[in-house]
């Protein structure tokens, strides 16, 4: 009779020994990563969209003891607490129980009366403040905000003064944007055209005379052609002027807190608020309306204010276009190294160079940028190709081609492991089986490998557009200005325009934020700028991430 062996109980391991703390320990760094993005991410989006709120107009009332009594209307913008004793702080404005000195940062506007938007007041030289409702700020196109009170219209030199309310002062400025509108459409519509054959028909006369081929009828055919041009724009010019005589002698005048009267021309008013008789209905669509200008107009001021809407155009056609790039450069790279390249000591080299490329400094590929592809590449092309345009760049300047070429240098190092890794994931006998069924090497990867390793590929895409759209150092040399003229896509053929410069967000957060001279003013447009990139790299790894799912989902037999 067989004797069962008594069945031992497992050891009990102690808390430390289990593993149990190596969970908790990595559940709380990924928690405190989330709770630091989210806490950036929630600061830049309070300060950013905070920016597009309208504020109360305060009338601050204040006398300091060494100086005049004084008024001023603005819209607090913050405030800070000075200990005593600090440079700067006197001592009337220490608080004595907090030993504090409080101050408000205002925007006072008006820089024909004061020269700085912002002025900074003591709370303790303020005598009272109080919010009347018939002040209002006035933006213009140029020269900053204007806070006041309305007092009424002149609508023509010599003419009677009207007195208006805010439906009436809404007719006028609706005017004034339509008239802008119209204005715009004709200098980027048929002004523009009318330009670019101009100076197509110059460059076709130099080409020309270089060459020694300028025959009479030539040179005739080119100065009748011109001379239509010519008069055709000088035929939209008139319609420019007709359209803004509309609004010619219009003038807004407004009283400033100190009595001081202030004329503004309708023409250059952009938009107009009574922030203190606004519902929080009317705040909202405010709210809303600031928003969708930001994101549709064009900067003004030297991008210290409007919008940012050729900035949002050139980062993401930028992207698009580097991934279109940079996507078979990096697979066709990949798949030489893992199918086709034998594995010697050679191909490790590779393959530690490339990695070992993923850490170069963003602008070192721009260096190179400027030097071969700028220079060489480009200097290339308009010696064979645009002789007549030189000594003028075509291509041997910074545009949207360069740009994108050398963060596709940046990038293709992410693209070729993530490839790598997908191919590696997929089993030897499939590849096996299709050739067993009679497919060649070539339509086994064409049809089999490649489409499984899809979800890696739009990984390492993922990753390469996560960081292609954030770049800014290496687009400073190869294309990225501070304003451009006209798109890099417009309906001008060849339509997308490759040689152009660009704008770029990263670049415009760079150039607001450290090259304004008004700080206080540009300091939300940081803000609000650096939220709408985080927005469209997330939108843009989003799209890429839903498409690399729905791939998963159809190759399920790599689980």
């Amino acid at each position: 009779m067989a004797v069962s062996k008594p069945v031992l109980p497992a050891p009990r391991l102690g808390w430390w020994h289990s593993g149990t703390p190596w969970i908790w320990l990595h559940a709380g760094a990924i928690s405190l990563c989330i709770c630091m993005t989210l806490w950036v991410v929630g600061l830049i989006a309070v300060k950013g969209l905070g920016h597009f709120w309208p504020r109360p107009l305060i009338l601050i009332h204040y006398q300091a003891p060494d100086g005049p009594p004084g008024v001023l209307l603005g819209e607090i913008h913050a405030e800070e607490r000075l200990p005593a004793g600090r440079a700067g702080v006197a001592d009337w404005e220490v608080d004595p129980e907090s030993g504090r000195a409080l101050r408000y940062l205002v925007k006072v506007g008006n820089r024909e009366l004061y020269g700085l938007d912002f002025r900074w007041v003591s709370a303790a030289a303020t005598d009272a403040m109080e919010t009347p409702d018939e002040a209002l700020v006035l933006r213009r196109r140029k020269g900053g905000d204007v806070y006041g009170f309305l007092q009424g219209l002149v609508s023509a030199p010599g003419a009677e003064l009207q007195v208006l309310d805010a439906s009436s002062l809404a007719y006028w400025l609706g005017r004034s944007r339509a008239v802008e509108a119209a204005v715009t459409a004709i200098e980027k519509g048929e002004i523009n055209r009318t330009s670019r054959a101009l100076e197509a028909l110059r460059i076709e006369r130099r080409g020309l005379e270089r060459r020694g081929l300028a025959s009479a009828r030539d040179i005739a055919r080119i100065e009748a052609e011109s001379a239509t041009l010519l008069a055709g724009h000088e035929r939209l010019q008139q319609r420019i002027r007709a359209l803004e005589a509309e609004l010619d002698g219009a003038t807004l005048l407004v009283r400033s807190a100190e009595g001081q009267m202030l004329r503004l021309p309708v023409a250059e008013v952009v938009d107009a608020l009574w922030s203190n008789q606004l519902s929080l209905i009317a705040r909202l669509r405010a709210f809303v309306r600031g928003i969708y200008s930001f994101l549709s107009e064009e900067p003004r001021e030297a991008n210290t204010a409007g919008g940012v809407f050729p900035a949002i155009f050139g980062t993401v056609i930028m992207v698009l276009f580097m991934s279109v790039l940079v996507t078979p450069f990096g697979v066709i790279a990949a798949v030489y190294l893992h199918e086709y390249a034998s594995q010697n000591a050679l191909v490790h080299l590779v393959r530690i160079s490339v990695n070992n490329l993923a850490g170069v400094p963003s602008i070192v590929y721009g260096v190179f940028g400027l030097g071969f592809f700028v220079y060489v590449l480009g200097g290339s092309i308009d010696r064979l190709f645009y002789p007549d345009a030189l000594p003028s760049p075509t291509f041997g300047t910074g545009g949207l081609l360069w740009a994108s070429l050398t963060l596709t240098l940046l990038t293709v190092p992410v693209v070729i492991v993530a490839t790598e890794e997908g191919l590696a994931r997929i089993p030897m006998a499939l590849r096996e089986g299709s050739y067993a069924l009679g497919a060649t090497r070539a339509q086994t990867l064409w049809r089999t490998v490649l489409p499984m390793a899809s979800p890696a590929i739009m990984t390492g895409m993922i990753l390469a557009i996560a960081r292609a759209a954030g770049e800014v150092a290496p687009l400073m040399l190869v294309g990225v200005v501070k304003m451009a003229p006209a798109l890099p896509l417009d309906g001008v053929a060849p339509f997308l325009h490759l040689e152009r410069k660009f704008m770029h967000l990263g670049f415009h957060i760079y150039d607001v934020g450290f090259q304004s001279p008004n700080v206080e003013a540009t300091r939300p447009l940081v803000y609000a700028t650096a939220l709408l990139l985080i927005l469209i790299i997330v939108v843009l790894n989003l799209t890429a991430i839903v498409i690399r799912n729905r791939l998963r989902e159809t190759y399920k037999v790599l689980e």
